[in-house]
């Protein structure tokens, strides 16, 4: 098997590394505000915003880096930036 820099060896093992540990800041939903408008959803770079069962809105934490585009997207001021406590 040929190898290439930056490329996962084997297919599927993005899902084994869990890349938002070196987030300093963290989205926060304020589901009051939010309308399901689904922007925030359609820029995440890494698809870690996701829909819960009640339909709100939440981020997989284990994957988001911390980016912040979720939350100059949201039209509604629903997502919020915060310190990442670790």
């Amino acid at each position: 098997m040929k190898f290439y820099p930056g490329v996962p060896a084997m297919p599927g093992t993005s899902l084994d590394n869990h890349t938002g540990n070196w987030r300093t800041q963290k989205p926060v939903f304020d589901h009051a505000k939010c309308t399901a408008c689904e922007l925030c959803e359609q820029y995440c770079p890494e698809p870690c915003i996701l829909v819960a069962d009640d339909g709100k809105f939440d981020v997989d934490l284990d994957y988001c880096k911390g980016c912040g585009i979720c939350a100059e997207v949201c039209p509604f001021d629903a997502i919020k930036m915060v310190l990442e406590l670790k």
